[in-house]
């Protein structure tokens, strides 16, 4: 006769053998796992830093861009003022220098290096005056201050003789060639 299975014989038949087995192989991984040589295993972790790297340089690159554009463009307006300011003042002074050459030789008596007089200084400046407003670009005269600013400038580069003043040499000027009513010089 076979004896009756008692209840905790019973309890424990309808848990089946193999689960349990499963189980306490992976709790004995996990215990593996645990002890330092397969600690430095597990530790072993690969990431991709090449593609993190990557994406860290793009990312740096997109904000360094736009500050980078502020910069150079900040430094163009900081150089363009004063650049454009030389280059005008070398442009005036060319202009002045061309429209005195071309009116110490258009004036009958006046000759470059000699010393003018009162006369032919104003005859001079006058004719230089009306040439640089008749052939030079407008924004190049306004920059020379107008007539009057490029009669100035021609009378400071003209050799005149110890006489000659503001009021005797370039106010007959400037009345020649900016007054309508006067009859211009040929």
């Amino acid at each position: 006769m076979t004896a009756r299975p008692t209840p905790a014989r019973s309890t424990l038949r309808l848990v089946p053998r193999r689960p349990v087995r499963a189980a306490c192989a992976l709790s004995l991984v996990a215990l593996e796992a645990c002890s330092p040589v397969h600690a430095a295993e597990a530790a072993t972790i690969l990431l991709p830093w090449g593609d993190g790297l990557a994406a860290l340089v793009q990312a740096l690159a997109a904000l360094a861009t736009p500050m980078l554009a502020a910069a150079i463009a900040a430094l163009i307006a900081r150089i363009g003022g004063p650049l454009r300011l030389l280059v005008t003042d070398a442009l005036v002074e060319r202009l002045v220098r061309n429209a005195t050459d071309y009116a110490l030789n258009a004036v009958a008596g006046a000759v470059r290096g000699r010393t003018l007089s009162v006369t032919l200084g104003s005859a001079v400046i006058a004719r230089a005056v009306q040439r640089a407003l008749d052939e030079a670009p407008g924004w190049l005269v306004r920059a020379a201050g107008g007539g009057e600013g490029l009669a100035a400038k021609v009378f400071r580069a003209l050799p005149l003789e110890a006489g000659a003043t503001a009021a005797n040499t370039l106010d007959p000027a400037l009345a020649r060639v900016l007054d309508p009513t006067h009859a211009r010089t040929p």
